[in-house]
């Protein structure tokens, strides 16, 4: 009788579906690299960051812990069918074209967020629907690898402010505050973009959600751990920095000053990231989920698609996002007609009582990378005393732009440092126009600055418009010159006089600069 048996236990697919399952994952690993070779500017990018930026080092790490997550996964997801899902040619052509939209408008974040957007739809080209959805955590888990975030730096910075003054004041020790500046009886702290606590935002987050994926299997719990992990590292970080003041306020500014205060402050947000996980670790969800059970007869393994389907869909997803990294090189190509010199950037005299003088090495200048057309002068009127900074770029291109950041320091001169940034109505002749309002200071001295910009011929004080505005300059093939004017003025206590002084010469010079930038431009 067990002879007779033994034919019936042997499957017959067996041989055939064994050999046919490493084909969908040779071809997704074809269409990765294939992805990897056509947007490689954007991925070094991202790896560039990781590797020199403190605050993004994490990212080295976020992509083996994807891969082991998904490989913890293995026996699961070889029970899974595996059909290449053409549809998603669709919205991969979708991120493509936002990926091409951010390389024209120079969004280098978004070209990142694109690029892992479409490594994950990829996947479900060439694995299917199902085996992507098993695999939707690390999937996604794979953006926290996207260096994002230095925008949150000014609003930490202001939270850490208040919530230190508002803790000393508690405390019963006097505190004066000037924007980032406190004043205390026993010194002075300024709170520093390393003291906005990002870094411990973005390691709590990225830690958080791990734990929370490993730990709970409830969608509620999970939810509830990332919000701790997001909101407890800010409020850790106010806490830290009023300890670290407090400290170096009764020992008479000899301790948690220089290298102690980063050595408190890590060991801090180790004490609390420790507690956290700790106190998460109480909630978690008792024992793995049962294993699912194996129909009868039911293969261990489902039978993998055909390999000529699989390696259609790679090579069809290849093709849709290597298309976009050569438009945008076309679309970036400046225009051979425009190559000539350009006219020089002029102002004509101001009207008076308005005296013009050259600036001074002190003065507080704008600083931009590449090698625009710059006008520079300090205007008088007696009273007070102004600054009219003019920046122009015939062509905007990465690296040589409007808003292309400037990391070094100036080589001659004070170091200036941005205290505050709002905005600001002002009246440009007869139109109204909002504009970006800045604080910077050196030293005891502070200036009042407000800066927008001409894109298309249009001004606007967003950095988000001119962005847009660019974009479709060099969509269209229209000029993609732009301009910044920037006015500034020193204040002592009150910005007002400085800012009525500055309104009053754009009054007096926008005529002169309107003629400046329109003969610079050629029009």
């Amino acid at each position: 009788m067990t002879a007779a048996l033994s034919p019936v236990r042997a499957p017959r697919f067996e041989p055939s579906a064994s050999p046919a399952r490493p084909w969908p994952h040779a071809c997704l690993l074809l269409a990765l690299a294939g992805l990897l070779a056509a947007y490689w500017p954007t991925a070094g990018a991202m790896i560039n960051q990781w590797w020199h930026s403190q605050t993004f080092a994490h990212g080295l790490l976020v992509p083996p812990v994807c891969i082991w997550l998904i490989w913890r996964q293995r026996a699961e997801l070889a029970g899974l069918p595996l059909r290449p899902a053409p549809v998603v040619l669709l919205p991969l052509a979708l991120l493509g074209l936002l990926w091409f939209l951010a390389a024209i408008a120079n969004v280098p974040v978004l070209q990142q967020y694109s690029l892992v957007l479409m490594a994950a739809a990829l996947v479900a080209l060439v694995l299917g629907w199902r085996y992507a959805g098993a695999v939707s955590f690390p999937l996604a888990y794979l953006l926290l690898a996207v260096p994002f975030g230095e925008v949150f730096i000014a609003p930490l910075i202001e939270f850490t402010a208040g919530f230190t003054v508002g803790a000393l004041q508690l405390a019963g020790i006097p505190v004066f505050r000037d924007n980032s500046y406190l004043s205390l009886p026993s010194g002075n702290w300024s709170v520093e973009e390393a003291c906005s606590g990002l870094r411990y935002l973005i390691a709590s987050v990225a830690l958080g959600t791990l734990y929370a994926y490993l730990t709970y299997r409830s969608r509620l719990r999970r939810a509830a751990f990332i919000v701790v992990a997001l909101l407890l590292p800010i409020v850790a970080n106010g806490l830290r920095a009023f300890m670290i003041v407090l400290i170096g306020h009764y020992s008479n500014m000899t301790l948690a000053v220089g290298i102690d205060h980063l050595i408190y402050g890590w060991l801090f947000f180790g004490l609390v990231a420790s507690l956290m996980f700790w106190v998460g670790g109480r909630w978690r969800d008792a024992g793995p989920p049962p294993p699912r059970a194996a129909a009868a007869g039911a293969p261990d393994r489902a039978p993998g698609p055909r390999p000529s389907a699989c390696l259609a869909a790679a090579l069809a997803g290849v093709l849709c996002v290597a298309l976009w990294p050569q438009l945008a090189r076309i679309a970036l190509r400046p225009p051979a007609a425009d190559r000539h010199a350009a006219s020089p950037l002029t102002l004509a005299p101001p009207p008076a009582p308005w005296q013009a003088s050259a600036m001074q090495a002190g003065d507080w200048r704008v600083r931009h990378a590449g090698q625009p057309q710059r006008w520079s002068a300090n205007y008088s009127d007696g009273a007070q005393q102004v600054s009219l900074q003019l920046t122009w770029y015939r062509h905007q291109s990465k690296g040589e732009e409007l808003l292309t950041q400037v990391w070094n320091p100036p080589a001659a001169g004070p170091a200036w440092k941005e205290m505050a940034e709002t905005s600001r109505q002002i009246h440009l002749g007869q139109q109204s126009l909002r504009v970006r309002q800045t604080i910077v200071q050196s030293g005891e001295t502070r200036v009042l600055v407000w800066r927008w910009y001409r894109q298309a011929r249009r001004d606007t004080g967003s950095p988000l418009l001119l962005k847009l505005l660019l974009a479709r300059s060099k969509l269209l093939g229209d000029g993609d010159d732009g301009a910044e004017i920037a006015v500034a003025a020193r204040y002592d206590e009150q910005t007002e006089q400085a800012a009525q002084a500055m309104q009053a010469l754009l009054s007096a010079m926008q005529p002169a600069i309107e003629q400046g930038l329109a003969h610079v431009a050629g029009r």
